[in-house]
């Protein structure tokens, strides 16, 4: 089996240093040079608080490789919980309790497409999804894909091959009112043409 190829990235150099040190170690890892991120399957990211700062620093480490991504850190702000896993985290390991072989199986994982995830924040992620679509979607008549009614309604319409004076007819609106809203929806959400726009709801399963 190939070694897993890492990235390491830490916000003290001096951790960096070690981890990069102990993953060498290991057969079955290869850490990849920082100057190379493309050639990594997983980002290890390590800070000691996830402050806005770092959060900042992974959001840029996450960017640039484009990879699942172990986060270590021993204290995490609960507010950017959801800005984590929009990064690409795909497991959060406490830094100062986690073992080497929890590290090694996180970052095995995460090369698989899985996800390790600490039961408790899982439900920090549940409750923070529920207050967003509670408290800021839902007011504004929209789906936690970013999607209100009168759009999913016509997305659903033009994925059964409807026409947009078909469209029109059917839910009473102008034709030019259905042009709006596949204009508005797709520069919100920045999505290239119609197709890419049904694309989007499919994938988000609102159709």
């Amino acid at each position: 089996m190939a070694p897993v190829q890492v990235l390491v990235h830490s916000t003290e150099s001096v951790t960096a240093a070690g981890l990069t040190s102990y993953l060498h170690t290991r057969p079955d890892i290869r850490v990849v040079d920082e100057r190379r991120p493309e050639e990594a399957d997983v980002l290890v990211f390590s800070t000691e608080r996830l402050t806005y700062e770092a959060m900042a620093q992974l959001r840029q480490a996450t960017t640039q490789a484009q990879r699942p991504t172990v986060l270590m850190a021993s204290l995490l702000d609960d507010a950017l919980l959801l800005s984590v896993i929009e990064c690409g985290v795909v497991a959060i390991l406490p830094r100062t309790a986690v073992t080497v072989e929890q590290l090694l199986d996180s970052i095995r994982a995460a090369a698989a497409g899985e996800a390790v995830m600490p039961r408790e924040v899982v439900g920090k992620v549940l409750r923070s999804v529920g207050k967003l679509q509670r408290d800021v979607l839902e007011p504004n008549g929209l789906n936690l894909a970013g999607l209100g009614a009168r759009e999913v309604d016509v997305l659903r319409m033009m994925a059964d091959g409807w026409g947009t004076d078909q469209i029109a007819r059917e839910l009473q609106y102008s034709e030019r009112t259905v042009k709006h809203v596949l204009s508005q929806l797709t520069t919100r959400l920045n999505l290239r043409n119609r197709a890419h726009a049904v694309a989007y709801a499919v994938r988000a399963g609102v159709i």
